[in-house]
């Protein structure tokens, strides 16, 4: 008798795999545009679990030569504005700077909105990688323009961060000030001869005070305050009025500086931790907050680490409530304990893909109190969460769950042994699926135990959300599975209007092409 799992017509209706992995298993390749999306929104040029940071530069500019350029610039708007990334879209926008400046016009200012930005721009032109390495004359006005649009007290603010500093960027651009304040600062900025006396005001006050070091502190950024020797009272100053991000990454210098010994403080602090317009202004990722709870001192008040936990809750408020039954499947095999932002000398991220996964599931499971969770990593690994503890309490329950090697299909095989039911299974993966690569035919095992479940669940929906830097997945994108990628909130909207099924044809894709607009 023949192999029937080999020769069925099941097996022979279901797409053959085109790719392989990192890991060597079998995989479908994606899009350009749909690689090029899911590097932009995941990738942090830093080395992962898979590839170096120069690998992923050199396959996000063969990228850009594959699409065309009207999608490099809504990429970039897309993964800025709804990805909150840095890096990712200050290349995209210097690989436009090669391609087609005219595109790069019409993103520019959506995209390079901050100083940081500015910078990350200039920096990578200058480089060299993206095909330049000169500013060039249309992106030199960009960059000219970029200041104008700016009053004092904004580019006196955006002076922070070297490499290149601000400064660099005006001797590079020599942006014509329109006031003698403005000519002042640029002087000022460049450590060039100006008269104290044309600075703007913040400025002057910023000088004068850090030759007394008395008096109230000037209203500066809050690194320039920092990089200065301050006194614990300086200290509760800064805490009074310092933003949500400088907040949250400093809780415990706070506590060492005696700045949570004042209890009105202390609610000042854990009410703008929990201020929902604040967290939204700040951009924050969800893992970020998880980052500033795990670090937490053991000796900072309660209040404080409530108010983290009361953040979490506001940062993924807008995790989608599933019509039916809902199967999340977290990846925590070995890969998934690599840095969810990749390897950076002095910079490396504490938090891991697993805590991201865990983190995910966890959101998921508050929101919908029936959803059950089947993480996995060579096989399904029992685990149990109360969807009335905190996001934060299941979310470092899963991540303390034991580990091994990588078999996305177990968790599906699992469901499809006992029958079950469900309208929407989600996993949350780096997709390097390896163990399961020998198992049936031309497709990917994933990909059959799908069409299993499908069969019996004809509704049911599948995404497959990566948290890292790929260009394939294990399950081929068609009308029920999506693939998606990203560590912000933005990604719950695109799976809720996928459940309800609202997406258009291109999935992720045409949500980026139809958020960002034609540019070109």
């Amino acid at each position: 008798m023949a192999n029937t799992t080999l020769f069925n017509t099941r097996a022979a209706a279901l797409p053959a795999a085109d790719a392989r992995n990192e890991a060597g298993g079998k995989s479908y390749a994606f899009s350009a545009k749909h690689a090029l999306a899911q590097y932009a929104v995941t990738g942090c040029l830093n080395g992962t679990f898979y590839a170096d940071a120069q690998q992923q530069l050199e396959t996000v500019l063969r990228l850009c030569s594959q699409v065309p350029v009207a999608f490099i610039a809504q990429t970039a708007v897309y993964c800025r504005e709804r990805g909150h990334m840095k890096d990712m879209p200050a290349l995209l926008c210097a690989a436009l700077a090669t391609l087609d400046t005219g595109a790069l016009k019409r993103i520019f200012d959506r995209v390079i909105d901050d100083g940081k930005m500015l910078r990350n721009f200039v920096q990578i032109v200058r480089s060299g990688v993206a095909g330049r390495k000169s500013l060039g004359t249309a992106p030199k006005r960009m960059v000219q323009r970029w200041f104008d649009r700016r009053d004092d007290a904004a580019v006196f603010r955006a002076s922070v961060g070297q490499s290149p500093s601000l400064a660099d960027v005006v001797k590079m651009v020599h942006p014509r000030p329109a006031t003698p304040q403005r000519a002042a600062l640029y002087a000022w900025l460049c450590g060039r001869q100006h008269e104290r006396t044309a600075l703007p005001a913040t400025v002057a006050a910023f000088e004068q005070w850090k030759e007394q070091r008395a008096g109230e502190l000037p209203d500066v950024p809050f690194q320039m305050l920092t990089a200065q020797p301050l006194t614990d009272a300086q200290w509760t100053q800064i805490a009074r009025t310092a933003s949500w991000q400088a907040t949250r990454m400093n809780l415990n210098t706070f506590l060492r500086h005696g700045v949570f010994n004042d209890r009105a403080l202390v609610r000042m602090v854990a009410k703008r931790l929990r201020d929902a317009d604040a967290i939204r202004k700040a951009r924050a990722f969800p893992y970020q907050l998880m980052a500033a709870f795990v670090n937490a001192d053991a000796a900072l008040p309660r209040e404080i680490t409530d108010a983290l936990q009361d953040a979490m809750e506001i940062a993924v408020q807008n995790v989608p409530a599933i019509a039916g039954k809902v199967w999340i499947l977290p990846d925590v095999s070995g890969s998934m304990h690599s840095p969810a932002t990749g390897q950076r000398k002095g910079a490396t991220s504490k938090v891991r893909c697993l805590d991201v996964a865990a983190l995910v599931a966890a959101a998921f499971v508050r929101a919908n109190a029936d959803a059950e969770v089947l993480p996995f990593s060579d096989d399904v690994v029992p685990a149990k969460l109360n969807a009335r503890d905190s996001i934060l309490t299941n979310a470092q329950k899963l991540a303390a769950l034991p580990s091994g090697g990588t078999n996305c299909s177990a968790p599906l095989a699992w469901l499809n042994k006992r029958q079950a039911q469900g309208d929407l299974v989600l996993y949350v993966s780096d997709n390097e699926s390896w163990m399961d690569a020998n198992i049936g035919g031309r497709a990917t095992q994933t990909m059959a135990e799908w069409d299993t479940f499908r069969r019996r669940n004809p509704r049911a929906k599948l995404v497959c959300l990566d948290v890292q830097p790929h260009a394939h997945s294990q399950a081929k994108e068609r009308a029920d599975i999506l693939n998606v990628g990203g560590f912000s909130d933005s990604v719950f909207e695109i799976i809720a209007q996928f459940a309800a099924g609202k997406l258009d044809a291109g999935h992720w894709v045409g949500v980026i092409e139809n958020y960002s607009g034609p540019f070109v």
